[in-house]
């Protein structure tokens, strides 16, 4: 089985791709079309030069590449900005889809500690709805659901997509992985010192005023969405 896992940035995608790769049934690939996305869109992120020559950057092939796998499941960690108009999507309907979401302050917080001046396409706010509507009977999930009680969402999860829940997915060794993304030394700092999931998230963080109607226009795709979510415990 392959599972697409979609979200935007800083929405704890990369904690869950380290949780999934580590069972032992599972090959985690991490954001497939993010060369693509680079060589087409030409924008300019951290290490985009890098990415680009460790990765397939024709949308049309990345897909095959993606089919072959040695292990009885993968998973497959995307961008949802990543999709640009052009690029396939008819291979989503072979792949059992999960949504994973978060509240929009949170997303918008982690991020600026990365990179200043976001877009909400830079969050990936534009593009979860519209992930939705394209793949089939995708599930929902809320980061801030597997932080308050890992052990109960990342089961329910499971259940959710056939797959036994495996007590390895809890922890894992610090330090970068194999499958990570050439961009992993700018953005994987805190999940590198990571040996399972943190804390409970605590209030909502305040929103810079110059972000607020981004933030606002966000948070009903998020109430949405949340409403659609997994129920855990």
């Amino acid at each position: 089985m392959r599972v697409a896992v979609w979200s935007g940035p800083r929405n704890l995608s990369t904690a869950l791709m380290y949780s999934f790769g580590n069972r032992a049934d599972m090959t985690a690939v991490d954001e497939p079309f993010y060369g693509a996305f680079l060589k087409v869109s030409q924008i300019e992120h951290p290490l985009g030069q890098e990415t680009m020559d460790a990765m397939e950057c024709d949308p049309a092939r990345v897909p095959d590449g993606l089919r072959r796998f040695d292990t009885p499941h993968q998973y497959e960690k995307y961008m949802a900005h990543h999709m640009l108009p052009s690029f396939p999507m008819d291979w989503a309907k072979d792949v059992r889809n999960v949504i994973l979401i978060r509240h929009p302050a949170r997303v918008l917080a982690s991020y600026l500690r990365k990179r200043e001046a976001p877009t909400a396409e830079d969050l990936g706010f534009t593009m979860i709805d519209a992930i939705y509507q394209a793949v089939k009977d995708p599930i929902v999930i809320d980061s801030t659901d597997i932080r308050r009680d890992p052990k109960a969402a990342l089961s329910a999860l499971c259940a959710a997509l056939g797959l036994p829940f495996d007590p390895a997915m809890l922890l894992w060794d610090a330090g970068p992985r194999p499958f990570d993304g050439a961009w992993a030394p700018h953005w994987y700092d805190a999940v590198h010192r990571s040996t399972g999931f943190d804390s409970a998230e605590g209030p909502i963080p305040d929103v810079p005023s110059d972000f607020a109607p981004m933030i606002h226009d966000a948070l009903t795709s998020y109430e949405e969405m949340r409403a659609k979510s997994l129920r855990i415990g």
